[in-house]
């Protein structure tokens, strides 16, 4: 058998291979706490779930949705405006997409041919690189270092590779380093991409998962944003609906256009069942989203305390659902580290070097367990001796 030569750069996904370590370790009675997936363990509000077994107990929701509903687009419009004070035109500035994750996978197709230049976050959510590696695009990696705050440098650039690229991806609040961009980064980006006719995608996934009082808003509400950019935005985090998978595409209408054709010719519309669930999320009542917020808040601090008192000094994030952290000091390889954690302590964390090559020296830790989990995480990694250094 022959196979098709852009999977050439394609290896088992790290995700898949942690996968595979954690069930022969349940297979052989071991415990396992897994904080690698960043997969939501905080269910939905009732008012959603009812939207959703309502519509999915009426039989005539079981044809080809085909297209978004006209009460979901406008939902989606009005909810902009009321959170993000951004004004779409629901007709022709948005698109379902069937969970961010697939318009990520495929946007790229609908923009770039084989070998034009794409821009991208390092470290960064792998589909970040991995959707426009599909469609045959050259990458340049865009460091996010902890000096700079995890923000791109955008002058660090150079000016032939940006005159070279054509798309760009940027995400704040980040997967995986949880960092958020200040106001003059947006501003700047706009700039850069309008001097060098770049498209812009902005994902949004974790704009109300943002602790401390601090606030996130839309990469759209910023002047110039549409005219050459979009932004992605997911309920998956803030409404409990990962597995309904539900995400947007939203602002430059020429672009969302493009996007809406690649999808009439690769599937049939969004669940009409999910449509009425996400009509319900975002036009209903919005109370659980800060008690969302204050649950990760809160493990975060057991997490990042609890791990901060054995010795391993783990930073508390400003926004996400995730924790980002150097590896102790006596280990150079973030996969060992992250193997070593799992042998011994029964704790899965992500290596940071399967978010790129500037995530090696690093890991990411998912708040997806409960309180009492995560304590027990912490006393794991005690008894483990694992950060001994003697």
């Amino acid at each position: 058998m022959k196979f098709a030569k852009r999977m050439d750069p394609f290896s088992e996904g790290i995700f898949s291979r942690l996968l595979e370590l954690k069930k022969e370790r349940l297979k052989h009675g071991q415990s396992v706490i897994d904080l690698s997936v960043g997969a939501p363990n905080i269910p939905p509000a009732p008012h959603i779930i009812s939207a959703l077994c309502e519509a999915a107990a009426n039989a005539e929701n079981y044809i080809y949705a085909l297209n978004d509903q006209t009460e979901l687009l406008q939902a989606v419009s009005e909810w902009y405006e009321r959170r993000y004070q951004v004004e779409l035109d629901p007709r022709t500035q948005i698109c379902s997409l069937l969970g961010s994750q697939e318009g990520l996978a495929h946007i790229s197709l609908s923009i770039v041919d084989e070998g034009d230049l794409v821009l991208v976050p390092d470290p960064c959510y792998p589909i970040f690189a991995d959707g426009p590696l599909l469609a045959g695009a050259e990458l340049y990696y865009m460091p996010q270092k902890e000096e700079h705050g995890y923000v791109i440098q955008l002058q660090d650039i150079p000016e032939d590779i940006a005159d070279r690229a054509k798309f760009m991806l940027v995400s704040y609040p980040n997967n995986p380093t949880t960092a958020m961009a200040p106001t003059q980064f947006y501003t700047d980006l706009i700039a850069f991409a309008k001097k060098h006719d770049i498209i812009v995608l902005h994902d949004n996934a974790y704009s109300e998962l943002v602790f401390d009082g601090k606030h996130a808003g839309s990469f759209l509400s910023y002047p110039g944003a549409v005219d050459i950019g979009i932004e992605f935005n997911s309920l998956s985090k803030t409404y409990g609906l990962a597995g309904a998978r539900i995400g947007f595409c939203l602002g430059n209408a020429k672009i969302v256009s493009m996007l809406k054709k690649l999808k009439s010719n690769m599937d049939y519309g969004m669940f009409l069942p999910i449509q009425k669930a996400a009509i319900a999320a975002i036009s209903g009542d919005q109370s659980e989203v800060e008690q969302v917020r204050a649950i990760y808040q809160e493990r975060r601090d057991i997490l990042c305390d609890g791990m901060s008192s054995l010795g391993w000094h783990i930073p508390k994030p400003d926004a996400t659902m995730f924790v980002w952290s150097r590896i102790p000091a006596h280990y150079t390889s973030s996969e060992q580290f992250a193997m070593d954690l799992l042998t011994r302590a029964g704790v899965i964390v992500t290596p940071g070097s399967a978010f790129g090559p500037s995530g090696e020296g690093y890991v990411r830790l998912a708040l997806v367990q409960d309180l009492e989990q995560l304590r027990q995480a912490v006393q794991s990694v005690a008894m483990s001796g694992i950060l001994d250094t003697d």
